[in-house]
C-alpha cells in the first residue's frame, strides 16, 4: 500500500478519524446503535459528560451527516437522535476497536504478547 498524501480533504482516513474522535463520539454512537435515543437517556448513559458536551458532539455528528435529530412538537418538547446510514455504517468499525482494545489493550495484555504476536492467554 502506497501513501502520498496526508492532505485530509484526499484521505478517507483521515476525514473518518475526523468525524469519530472525541472523547465521547465512539460512545455517543455506540448508545445510539443500541437504541438510546433522547437527550437525556444518553447523558445518563455517558456518566460524567457535561450537557454542553453532549450537546456540541450531537450536532457535530449531525452535521457529519451521520446522526439525525427529529424534534416532536410536544409539551414537553422531545427529541429523538438515530444513526443515519452513514451512521450505522461507523458501527462495524466501533466493533473492531472493540475487539482490538480487547485482545491488546486491556490490562492484562497490554505488553507486547508472549512472543509469537498472541497477547497472553489467546
Amino acid at each position: 500500500m502506497h501513501h502520498t498524501t496526508t492532505n485530509q480533504e484526499a484521505c478517507p482516513v483521515l476525514k473518518t478519524a475526523d468525524i469519530i474522535s472525541g472523547k465521547w463520539t465512539l460512545l455517543i454512537l455506540r448508545d445510539l446503535s443500541e437504541g438510546i435515543n433522547r437527550f437525556s437517556a444518553l447523558e445518563r448513559s455517558l456518566t460524567g459528560i457535561s450537557p454542553k458536551t453532549l450537546s456540541e458532539r450531537l450536532k457535530a455528528l449531525e452535521k457529519a451527516g451521520v446522526i439525525t435529530r427529529h424534534s416532536y412538537a410536544e409539551v414537553p418538547p422531545r427529541v429523538e437522535y438515530s444513526l443515519t446510514d452513514r451512521g450505522l455504517d461507523l458501527i462495524p468499525l466501533i466493533d473492531h476497536m472493540r475487539d482490538y482494545g480487547a485482545k491488546w489493550l486491556m490490562d492484562d495484555n497490554s505488553s507486547s504478547g508472549n512472543g509469537h504476536g498472541e497477547p497472553h492467554g489467546a
